[in-house]
């Protein structure tokens, strides 16, 4: 029990340190790109996201997931995962190839052939880090991991504010995404020393399959429908919309996704390595989705909040269009923890075949919710991505409730406190800054008055996660002072 709370709080440590730093980093660089490049741009990125993101997940195929959750992996296994990702990514490559002119004569835009046949070499780059991420992320060794990510990241965005400057334009973008992943790839193979066997073991692929294969569909059908908006507000609306929408909806998943990943990175090894403790896996999984709640739901809260200083601050008054975006999308966002973790649980447990029925139930939903709502605008659409959020919540824990006991109403239960004051912090900052003219002493002034309510009245009604975030804040940092007392 405690070599494993030991390796969670280091793995976390790590976690969090690469998480924000490589955010944190590509986020600022993000906010000097995107003030020399236009809507549009991003719009057009936008277009082909969904495709991009259908042909990673078959490159993955769920055998990244696969390792880390089968206890006995050997170099067989990650040998024969390394050879048959890089064979598909070379294969849907040259089929996305091909796609180039029909995908833009959907979209009734020539420019996205050439993006198309270009970005499309991304998924070869990130098809050879498959394998050392998932062999780094098994064994909770986030600070290699931590390295590499910084390292591309920093070079890349480097290079791309400065083709920014030079009026590129798109291809900025282009170009950022696939020096990223090479220059990922390069330094991960350094780092960790590690070469694949010359060989294919039909064995190994055959068991990680039968684990990965339901992922790989799943990871198929989320592909489309997190990506789904993105061809309506593309083919209906224009590139210049869609760019105001993504551009909101990567501030949201900034928080959401991004904590809400740093937690799973680590958890999700760790959960493993208990999955036959029942009690104590139920323990620990309970704990983990209060405590995501309370670190999660008020950052997004206070985000959409603060959205409309914050937007043109740091993008200019031509982004301001994403404002109500954003304002909306928080809501959507605050789900998305509780989602993500509660199929963790099927994951840990093996059970990856109730996993891809779960998933297809959720896209009827999502269908039949955008069907309704597309042709009212943009923000209804948003509207119903709030609903459908929250409707999902009871699908997704119809069958984890049999594997841990923690029905939808318990999570709703304990969820519920958390959600309030988040809601109460969110309308203190509205007020606050409701009459202050400038935009940065209205985020400056939001940012106080949200950390010091949220926090204070954690503490008067005497929540338990703020007691937890605070002994784990504090593990963290005696961890961290004690590794640089030994050096």
């Amino acid at each position: 029990m405690d070599n494993l709370k030991n390796r969670v709080i280091n793995g976390l440590l790590w976690s969090v340190v690469e998480r924000f730093a490589l955010q944190g980093t590509q986020f600022i660089l993000g906010i000097f790109i995107a003030r020399l490049l236009t809507p549009q741009d991003y719009g057009l990125i936008g277009m082909i996201a969904i495709f991009l993101s259908i042909s990673q997940s078959f490159i993955d195929s769920g055998f990244s997931q696969a390792l880390i959750q089968k206890k006995d992996t050997n170099e067989k296994d990650f040998s024969t995962v390394f050879y048959f990702n890089l064979l598909i990514a070379i294969s849907i490559y040259l089929i996305l190839y091909f796609l180039a002119k029909p995908i833009s004569l959907f979209y009734e835009n020539s420019q996205l052939i050439a993006i198309i046949q270009v970005i499309g070499f991304n998924l070869i780059f990130s098809a050879f880090s498959i394998v050392p991420i998932a062999k780094l992320s098994k064994n909770l060794d986030f600070k290699t991991l931590t390295k590499s990510s910084l390292i591309s990241v920093m070079i890349s965005g480097a290079i791309a504010i400065y083709l920014a400057y030079q009026g590129w334009g798109v291809w900025v973008l282009v170009i950022q995404t696939l020096l990223k992943s090479f220059i990922n790839s390069i330094l991960l193979y350094t780092l960790l020393k590690w070469k694949p066997l010359f060989l294919f073991s039909k064995k190994s692929f055959d068991s990680l399959f039968s684990f990965g294969s339901k992922l790989l569909a799943t990871g198929l059908l989320n592909a489309v429908y997190n990506n789904i908006y993105l061809i309506v507000i593309g083919k209906i609306y224009n590139a210049n919309q869609l760019g105001l929408y993504t551009r909101a909806d990567q501030f949201q998943q900034f928080a959401s996704e991004n904590i809400t990943t740093i937690i799973q990175r680590v958890t999700y090894s760790a959960l493993c390595s208990i999955q036959d403790k029942q009690e104590e896996l139920e323990r620990y999984y309970k704990k983990l989705i209060r405590l995501s709640a309370f670190v999660i739901f008020p950052l997004l809260i206070g985000l959409g909040a603060v959205a409309e200083p914050f937007i043109i601050l740091i993008l200019t008054e031509k982004w301001s269009g994403a404002i109500p975006f954003l304002q909306m999308l928080v809501f959507v966002g605050v789900t998305y923890p509780v989602h993500a973790i509660n199929l963790d649980i099927l994951k840990v447990k093996g059970k990856t075949n109730l996993f891809l029925k779960l998933e297809i139930y959720k896209k009827i939903v999502i269908t039949i919710v955008l069907l309704a709502t597309f042709s009212f605008g943009i923000k209804v659409m948003i509207i119903g991505q709030i609903v459908s959020s929250f409707l999902l919540l009871y699908l997704n824990t119809y069958y984890t409730k049999t594997l841990i006991n923690y029905t939808f109403f318990n999570q709703l239960k304990d969820l519920l406190p958390t959600f309030l004051l988040s809601i109460s912090m969110g309308l203190a900052v509205h007020f606050a800054i409701l009459p202050i003219y400038s935009n940065i002493l209205k985020l400056l002034v939001g940012i106080l008055v949200g950390s010091i309510f949220y926090i204070s009245f954690a503490f008067l009604f005497k929540f338990e996660e703020a007691k937890e975030v605070k002994n784990l804040i504090s593990s963290m940092m005696n961890k961290k002072k004690s590794k640089g007392e030994n050096r």
